[in-house]
């Protein structure tokens, strides 16, 4: 064999283990973040602990999930709409939200949200 065939074979070979590690540490990063966003969907705190703060949301007719989980985010009642998103899919009130006023408070956690928004009765705006 030639040097320069050597070279190339050495070269190829090296090619080839920086690939292999290239997609092994890809693999690892994002098995990390899948798991970390399936741990967050079935764990996630609420925003403040008790007492929290009252903040007032109206969900409109034809609101999406991915609508719903941006209002609540905007209004700081969720850390992240995405998230919101994927767990309403996934609970037992996907698509049972009615539109409506509510009163939600940032000490509350998803579940607990999407429970009220998806009562019989919305509140009404009550004044004191």
């Amino acid at each position: 064999m030639s040097a320069s065939k050597i070279v190339l074979n050495i070269l190829h070979l090296c090619v080839n283990i920086l690939i292999i590690v290239l997609v092994v540490v890809a693999v690892l990063k994002l098995s990390g973040r899948a798991y970390d966003l399936g741990y967050r969907i079935y764990t996630e705190q609420s925003v403040d602990p008790k007492p929290g703060r009252d903040k007032v949301v109206e969900i409109s007719e034809g609101m999406s999930a991915s609508e719903i989980g941006t209002l609540l985010e905007e209004k700081g009642l969720v850390r992240d709409d995405t998230l919101f998103w994927i767990q309403m899919q996934l609970s037992a009130y996907r698509d049972k939200v009615k539109p409506g006023l509510y009163t939600l408070n940032t000490s509350q956690d998803s579940r607990e949200m999407l429970q009220i928004m998806a009562a019989d009765e919305p509140e009404e705006d009550e004044e004191e």
